[in-house]
Order: C-alpha cells, then structure tokens, then sequence
C-alpha cells in the first residue's frame, strides 16, 4: 500500500513539474525589472508575446476595463450601427456612476464623439456607461456583448461585471495581463481610436470640462499611442501602455502596482527593452525568385504565379539579414489551371523556423487544349 501510494504521489509530482515546466514554456521571462503583479509585453501586429510575468493569472483590471468598452463602441461606428454625431442621453443609472467622471446630468445630451474622448482620455465612468445603454440598451446588455467579445478574442480567463472596471461590489470582475494584451491589440487595429488614446488635454461642454489623459505616458514617452489606464484599492495601479516606433508597436500590460509611479515606470521599462531588442520588417517576396511555371497540355505554355501583399515580422535587432526566402514551385503544372489555384509557396526563415509561409497563386484560369488544338500543334511542330 505504501508503495502505490509513493508511485501515486511521485506520479503527481512529476505531473506539477511538467505543467510548471509548460507554463514558463509558454511565455519568454521577463528581462527588465517590474513592480506589479503582473505583466505582458506584446507585439500588436502579430501578438507575439516577447516577456511575460504571471501573464495568466486572474485579477482586478479597474479601468483597464473600458479597453472592451471603447472596442464594442469602435466596432458598432465601423459597421454603421451607431455615428460619432448620434445623440447620446444621459440616464440616471448613467448619472450616478461614481470614480472617475464628466459629471453627467440625468437628460444630459452628448455626441457619440465627445462620450468616446471623455471614456478614452478622462475614463469618465458615467460616459462609458451612457455609451454602453445606447448601444445596447442597458449595462447588463452591453457586459453581455462584452463578455461574448472576449470569447471571440480567446480572452478565456477574463470575465467582466460591469462596463467601466469599478469593483466594489463585483468580486468576479478579473482578467489577466495576457487577456488585456489581447483586447488592447484588437482595439488597436481601429485607427479611430487614436484620435482619443494619443490626445494629452482636451475640454467638453465649450471649453467649460477640462480633460486630462491619466496616462502620463502620453505626454512623456516617445511614440506613445494609448491606451488605458486603472487604479482601485483591489485592483492597484494599472495600465496597458503603448508605443510605435519605425513601424513596430508594442503593447506593455502592467497590472496590480502599488503606486502609480512603478505603474508607470514598468511599462517604459518593457517598452524600452522592446524596441532596444525588436524590429519590424517587412517580408517582400523576391520577384526574381518567382518563375515561370510551363503548363502542359494549356492554351498557354507557362503561367507566373500571383505574389501575394506582404506581411510584417518581428525579428531581433540586426537580424533581418539573416532572413532567408524558400520558393516550393513545380516545374510544370497540368491544364487546366484555375484561377487562384494553389502553385506553390514561398517561405521566410530565419535561424530555421517559418516567420511566415505565403500561398503563391495562379493570377487567372488556363484552359486546357483540345484534342484539335493538340494535333494542330502537333502538325505545326512538325513542318
């Protein structure tokens, strides 16, 4: 019996370290010093985590929150549903909202546009809740969508309460670094929403409302584009803090700091560490590479494949050099061919792995010959 129970117990130990082992697999550690419980530092265009500290571990996002918010409301303007000068009034449910806020009036009427630049620049609590009720009627409602939303981005460890962050009464409003990481990089592919997280001061109400950015990163950090800000007692000091420079951008998620100045301080640390130590490049296809491809038995004798829009990488600094193009083409192809069909493929390596493999693709159909034009080719050949 006490041998089973020692195998039993050696077996569970040995699964512990192997899960342990594939956790800090998962994500590259961190390289700079952070005062926070945790962070993640990402690339936006291809969402490649670069270091992480307790990426996975659930907390408190505060106004972090209004990230999603402010995405539902980018994404309704995009598809039409809503307009930047729609009319938006202000509930009493709204009204009352405390923390951070424009100090909206029960009636109150705003455009869509001045409700977006208090969320985004002020996180005025009561202005993203009026947001969240004209698009979809009620908080309720819009904490739904929200939450539907972040299944869709594969935010698995995130559930949300309410629209704005304030927890005082919602012990099961949490997420994590790496879900934040996730939203802010999907907000981020709306060019709108810099219009508001890049603006440092700003006024409503014909200049009587001042409003000033909480993230101080805005004003002070070279390429800062945003995002978000959050400080509550649970919570902490929170941010997701980011920057381009030269064609890359970084997202820096710092979560559960003490005060605001290592919330801060965090996030330019790994923002600096990034662009220090990554570069974006973009991986053009070498036309040179692309041949000719004979086509046999078609009305056409060869075809050139299609070279697809170029994507961008993340590479170490200096290394894009060493990044090498394998072209996969076959010398020749049977008739028919069809338009978009598959010819081959071209990949980018660099050290050995794929940083990306393109689809090369027939730029239009080739028919194939009939048995006429075959003999007629045939005879033609011959005299």
């Amino acid at each position: 019996m006490k041998k089973t129970l020692s195998f039993i117990l050696v077996c569970i130990l040995l699964f512990l370290t192997f899960q342990l082992g594939a956790y800090a697999a998962e994500y590259p550690e961190m390289q700079v010093e952070v005062h926070c419980k945790s962070a993640v530092l990402m690339e936006a265009s291809t969402g490649r985590v670069l270091m992480a500290k307790d990426a996975d571990m659930q907390v408190y996002p505060a106004s972090v929150t209004k990230i999603m918010s402010l995405l539902l409301v980018t994404e309704a303007i995009d598809r039409g549903q809503i307009a930047l000068t729609d009319t938006v009034t202000a509930s009493a449910y709204a009204s009352k909202k405390g923390g951070s806020q424009i100090w909206l009036k029960e009636g109150e009427q705003m455009t869509v546009d001045d409700m977006l630049k208090a969320t985004a620049v002020a996180s005025a609590n009561d202005a993203c809740t009026a947001l969240g009720e004209f698009i979809a009627g009620s908080e309720d409602a819009f904490v739904n969508k929200m939450n539907e939303r972040a299944k869709e981005l594969g935010m698995n460890n995130t559930h949300f309460e309410n629209c704005t962050g304030l927890d005082d009464t919602a012990d099961g409003h949490l997420t994590t670094a790496y879900d934040i990481a996730l939203m802010s990089r999907e907000l981020l592919k709306h060019e709108r929403i810099r219009n508001y997280s890049t603006v440092w001061t700003d006024t409503l109400r014909g200049g009587e409302t001042a409003l000033t950015n909480t993230n101080k990163l805005i004003r002070f950090y070279d390429g800062a584009t945003g995002l978000k800000t959050g400080t509550t007692s649970k919570a902490g000091c929170c941010v997701s803090a980011t920057a381009e420079r030269d064609g890359l951008e970084l997202i820096a998620v710092v979560m559960g700091s003490d005060n605001s100045n290592d919330r801060f301080n965090s996030a330019r640390a790994m923002l600096d560490w990034g662009f220090a130590n990554y570069s974006s490049v973009e991986l053009a296809v070498d036309p040179a590479l692309i041949v000719p491809i004979s086509v046999i038995n078609g009305r056409e004798d060869s075809i050139t494949p299609d070279i697809p829009d170029t994507v961008r990488a993340v590479v170490g600094k200096g290394r894009q050099a060493d990044i090498v193009q394998v072209v996969e083409l076959p010398v020749d192809v049977e008739a028919p061919v069809e338009n978009g069909q598959t010819l081959g493929t071209v990949s980018f390596k660099l050290d050995g792995e794929n940083l990306a493999v393109y689809t090369l693709k027939a730029p239009h159909s080739v028919e194939k010959l009939s048995f006429f034009e075959r003999w007629k080719r045939l005879v033609t050949s011959i005299i």
